[in-house]
């Protein structure tokens, strides 16, 4: 693991390290956030109230949507970029060019923009309109791919990566298998959580797709605490459940509506991840969840958010009352207006019978 404090450059570009050990002083960095870039980590902590006390658990999730960019992703999206730096990959004026479901790719437009860099985002043709249109408004150039399986060479992160090799000066920041994704969240979000909870934490539980935000923070808390158990919560049409459960890559059935999560391979960022259990949780389960927090806790998130926290529901009713269970705030509902809150797309799912008629004056026609 990537040590804490003055050693590590990517760290000191996050987070100050007085914050992280708790000191009761405020340093300037914390106080003063140097641009976008010092926009990225130490989000809040938010108790979600009603599921908190229902379950006799404290259920608390990471507001990631507080970063720069919007979305939990961002952290992801700098330490790329400044892996790419301090390798030599990327000079001034640079190109850095990413495969991504959406967040990623905005982190790193945003992120582009505060450093000087251009950006091009290879994205597959079945993610919503609005993450297309945020990147494009960010200056990104986008181009959009048919979905294939990773192992079709027109894979939309095989295709970034050769037009990467083809540019002179860019890079492919490869956000699904390079580590520099898990580190991130090694040396910032696993740290905060651990500060924030005053490290009474029982349980962390995260949906997925690169790997990096259960690895990282799994790996950094496990070491502080072996007792803390780390759940995966996979989407239905997912390959981890299984893989986790039972070693092999076989698909649950179904596919989701959310976005940006799920795999149909265990990516470098995932290898050795300290997980000790999964749960698959049903697009039902998930949209009742967003809708929910939407309605009863005034939180305005994705479906990949629902997911996460309809997981942590579980976990805590598998826990027991008297545990605190961690998860993550994605992103906002703002960026799957179009898809998952309209009342057609939903009905065309058989989803809309899973909100209750009350919160479904939220929806559009």
């Amino acid at each position: 693991m990537a040590a804490l404090g003055k050693s590590s450059l990517l760290c000191r570009c996050l987070i100050s390290s007085k914050a992280i050990r708790g000191s009761k002083q405020l340093s300037q960095d914390a106080a003063i956030r140097q641009g976008l870039v010092g926009m990225v980590g130490r989000t809040p902590l938010v108790r979600l109230n009603k599921l908190s006390d229902e379950t006799g658990c404290e259920i608390l999730a990471k507001a990631e949507f507080c970063n720069g960019g919007g979305s939990v992703k961002d952290r992801a999206a700098l330490f790329l970029i400044r892996d790419a730096e301090h390798k030599g990959l990327i000079k001034p004026g640079g190109t850095v060019v990413e495969g991504t479901a959406g967040n990623t790719g905005i982190g790193l437009a945003h992120i582009c923009l505060a450093l000087g860099y251009k950006c091009v985002i290879y994205m597959p043709n079945n993610q919503s309109q609005e993450k297309i249109d945020c990147l494009r408004t960010l200056g990104a150039e986008v181009r959009s791919v048919p979905v294939v399986p990773f192992t079709d060479p027109d894979n939309y992160n095989h295709q970034a990566d050769r037009f990467a090799q083809s540019l002179e000066n860019a890079v492919w920041t490869n956000q699904f298998d390079n580590t520099a994704n898990k580190r991130a969240h090694i040396e910032t979000t696993g740290p905060e959580i651990w500060q924030q909870t005053g490290g009474k934490v029982n349980a962390v539980v995260f949906g997925t797709g690169t790997g990096g935000t259960l690895a990282g923070v799994g790996t950094y808390l496990k070491e502080q605490n072996p007792n803390i158990q780390v759940f995966l919560a996979d989407p239905q049409g997912s390959v981890l459940y299984s893989y986790i459960k039972h070693g092999k890559l076989e698909r649950s059935e179904g596919s989701s509506i959310a976005e940006g999560i799920g795999q149909g391979r265990v990516t470098n960022n995932l290898k050795d991840a300290p997980i000790d259990d999964a749960m698959v949780i049903q697009d039902t389960d998930a949209v009742a969840m967003t809708f929910r927090l939407l309605h009863e806790e005034g939180l305005f998130v994705g479906a990949s958010t629902g997911l996460n926290v309809s997981a942590a529901e579980q976990v805590a009713k598998l826990m027991g009352p008297g545990h605190t269970i961690v998860t993550c705030l994605c992103d906002t509902g703002q960026r799957y207006y179009a898809k998952l809150f309209s009342r057609q797309v939903l009905a065309e799912r058989g989803l809309l019978d899973c909100i209750p008629e009350a919160y479904r004056r939220s929806l559009h026609d």
